[in-house]
């Protein structure tokens, strides 16, 4: 997501802005509840609809993909036309997405679905920042962001129990479908209170849209996805590592693009000179590996539970709660321990391997038939790791680059960590399948990959103080 207008904090309050701030958060909590669900409803949706294994990949990689390509323009396009427009584009975009997943009847049409929730997705939630910067006063707005992370978190926690138990129930016959279905009233609700409470908004002198950039670097990330998740069901031809080249490719030709933008007086998506700071490069690569780990853990830990275990839906959604129960006790004592600075990013690297090679070690000694009991402890590390990881990481990341180029920074990583998570999809989820089902190489790749984000700690600040510091 490119460079945004920065915006001044309100000067005086909005007066339904706690009403507007309700709306938003139902918004955020819609998209990220649809963002996980289909590691719990997979197996099911698969039964259903037929279609490869490949189809337990693409119903989550379609979706990140989506949301990868839509970020890298939405926060630009709300500053153009408007942000409750865009914010009204995406929930009503989202609620649509919804119903079309949910009268899916085939592995194409469910993917196309996906799709088309993902860029609404992308266009929804980047709105309500910049809505809560000129709806609140600054006495306010931090009381007002807190609000994000236990609503999130919750929804996080009750996000898989929820769909879980829906696949069950099989209320009306629906099935898996009830899952997205649910969207519909909630997502018509949001539009209603959204015309009438959220305030007209967007910024006075918007930069302009880079479309050419948006494309190649979205063609970019297809062209990387694509192969891994497609080429072992081919027997890894020729035109998969031609693809895999040609992603390389884009992304080059997407940065001399940038440059080329930028030097033309232009607005680029990215501004270039990100590049030659160490806490970007190095948060960029952090937030890769960190999202590929987490997203291939969770697809391949739900379907083994599943397919090999015999874990129904809602069991299987029960025995994952221990995992965002751990990330939320991480969150509440990230504040004691930001005195250790990067050392707690470090900490949580190693945290979270512990807790992947925990659920390795309890799945070897107890095989198909181990209990949700057994497996606690290591959710609970692993979640808690991820905390210690995920919660100071973009601080860190915007304490090495200049104030101008905070919007710009921050923007391209959510973008980016949205990629990182198609990509664990493909990457972990293909050494699963081709293991027969085999969840050990499949976790062993995941915690390493988790790994490997510790020495690229090393490119970021010691301190979230240490900002603006030569690269």
């Amino acid at each position: 997501m490119a460079a945004t207008e920065t915006l001044a904090p309100a000067t005086t309050a909005y007066r339904w802005r706690w009403v507007a701030l309700a709306v938003i958060l139902a918004g955020s909590a819609m998209e990220l509840l649809d963002a996980t669900v289909t590691n719990i409803a997979g197996p099911t949706m698969r039964a259903d609809l037929g279609g490869s294994a490949g189809l337990l990949q693409w119903l989550g990689a379609a979706y990140l993909l989506a949301m990868t390509a839509g970020l890298l323009t939405s926060g630009r396009l709300g500053d153009i036309i408007g942000r409750r427009r865009m914010f009204l584009i995406g929930a009503g975009g989202f609620t649509i997405g919804s119903l079309l997943v949910a009268t899916a009847g085939t592995p194409e049409t469910v993917i196309a679905a996906r799709v088309v929730q993902g860029l609404c997705g992308a266009a929804m939630v980047p709105q309500g920042f910049g809505l809560i910067k000129e709806m609140f006063p600054p006495t306010e707005s931090q009381t007002a962001l807190a609000a994000f992370g236990p609503v999130m978190g919750l929804a996080a926690a009750g996000g898989p129990v929820l769909a879980g138990w829906l696949v069950d129930a099989d209320i009306l016959g629906t099935g898996w479908r009830m899952i997205f279905l649910i969207n519909l009233p909630i997502g018509v609700a949001a539009v209603a209170a959204a015309v009438r409470f959220l305030p007209a908004s967007r910024a006075p002198h918007p930069l302009r849209l880079d479309l050419v950039g948006a494309v190649l670097a979205a063609a970019a990330g297809l062209l990387l996805i694509f192969p891994l998740v497609q080429g072992r069901e081919h027997g890894w031809p020729a035109w998969a590592f031609a693809m895999m080249a040609g992603s390389a490719l884009l992304f080059v030709l997407f940065g001399w693009y940038e440059t080329r933008t930028e030097r033309a007086g232009g607005d680029p998506l990215v501004i270039p000179s990100l590049f030659r700071k160490r806490a970007f490069t190095g948060g960029l690569l952090v937030g890769v590996l960190l999202f590929a780990s987490m997203s291939g853990f969770m697809l391949v830990f739900n379907v083994f539970l599943q397919v090999d275990a015999g874990y129904s839906p809602s069991a299987a959604g029960l025995a994952m709660l221990p995992y965002p129960i751990g990330v939320i006790a991480g969150m509440g004592a990230l504040p004691s321990l930001r005195r250790f600075g990067r050392a707690v990013l470090h900490a949580g690297v190693l945290v979270n391997a512990l807790g992947i090679v925990g659920v390795i070690a309890t799945v070897a000694a107890a095989g198909s038939a181990v209990s949700g009991w057994r497996l606690i402890p290591a959710l609970l590390v692993g979640g808690v790791g991820a905390a210690l990881l995920m919660g100071p990481y973009l601080d860190f990341v915007l304490a090495g680059v200049e104030p101008a180029e905070t919007g710009s920074a921050s923007g391209t990583i959510t973008a980016v960590q949205q990629l990182g998570g198609a990509l664990g999809l493909a990457l972990v989820g293909t050494v699963f399948f081709d293991a027969q089902g085999s969840l050990t190489p499949a976790l062993w790749l995941a915690a390493g990959l988790v790994l490997a984000a510790f020495p690229a700690g090393y490119f970021l600040p010691e301190h979230t103080a240490d900002k603006r510091r030569p690269s």
